[in-house]
């Protein structure tokens, strides 16, 4: 190991009491639960035990990133779609929505990197992986992430990004470390409009074309936001709207989504 860089093993975590001095300094307690921490009021449409989870998160409520922190770190490179309107090796200063990176970390430099970020920002709360590529197909370095940073920091929120075609084959590895916020893109649930969007997947060892690959996708995105629903799992679901491809078919896709138990859904251009 260079000089440089710093085991994992010799960094410690900033305590709960200086997280809670820091929140108490502006009107908030740790919990969330004094006046002005996460959003002030509950949705119409959303049930209690929702709003219990996403009212003081930082990605789904409108002022709980004023309080608490969240960051996302790269380590999933590998993809298994492909999609018309994606280009994961663009980088720029101005692009910092999840997925567009200018390094793709390993495990041990994501955790390290978390580790020291929670020690300047006691606030931070949650930890995303959003890919570059997907970080339900390069698994292994999503859950050994996750497994790195909890070992430190037993009790901050896991989360992350999917296009859903691998989520359902380690719906219960979620459970069992605890993630409770998977968001999965979903653009279509008609596969003749997704041929439009998609043009291969890749599943069971091979390269898929067309209507079928769409299938396909659409089969195991629904499966993964029943699968996540039935788990206790909070699913939101992104979409990306394609003008003249997928705009007007985006409210069948959010009444769909909604209809299975998806507790929030966005468009996007």
């Amino acid at each position: 190991m260079s000089d440089n860089v710093v085991a994992l093993g010799t960094l410690a975590i900033g305590s709960k009491e200086s997280l809670s001095a820091a929140l108490a300094a502006g009107g908030c307690s740790a919990t969330g639960s004094a006046t002005g921490c996460g959003s002030k009021e509950k949705p119409e449409d959303m049930d209690p035990a929702t709003w219990a989870k996403v009212k003081d998160h930082p990605c789904y409520s409108e002022e709980a990133h004023h309080y608490f922190a969240r960051m996302h770190v790269s380590v999933a490179p590998a993809c298994n779609i492909q999609c018309n309107y994606c280009n994961r090796k663009y980088d720029c200063s101005n692009e910092s929505r999840p997925g567009v990176v200018s390094e793709r970390l390993t495990p041990e430099e994501a955790a390290r990197k978390v580790i020291a970020v929670a020690n300047e920002v006691p606030q931070l709360s949650v930890l995303g992986i959003a890919g570059p590529g997907d970080s339900a197909y390069d698994w292994l370095k999503t859950k050994e992430t996750f497994r790195l940073v909890t070992a430190q920091i037993p009790d901050i929120k896991l989360c992350l990004s999917s296009n859903g075609l691998a989520l359902p084959d380690h719906l219960d590895e979620l459970v069992e470390m605890n993630v409770d916020h998977v968001t999965i893109t979903i653009n279509m649930i008609d596969p003749e409009v997704g041929a439009k969007i998609y043009p291969w997947i890749f599943y069971n060892r091979k390269r898929i074309y067309g209507v079928e690959a769409s299938r396909i996708l659409h089969e195991r995105q629904m499966a993964a936001l029943d699968g996540l629903v039935a788990r206790g799992i909070l699913v939101k679901v992104n979409s990306v709207l394609i003008p003249g491809i997928n705009d007007a078919h985006l409210l069948e896709v959010n009444r769909e989504v909604k209809r299975r138990g998806a507790f929030c859904t966005t468009s996007c251009r």
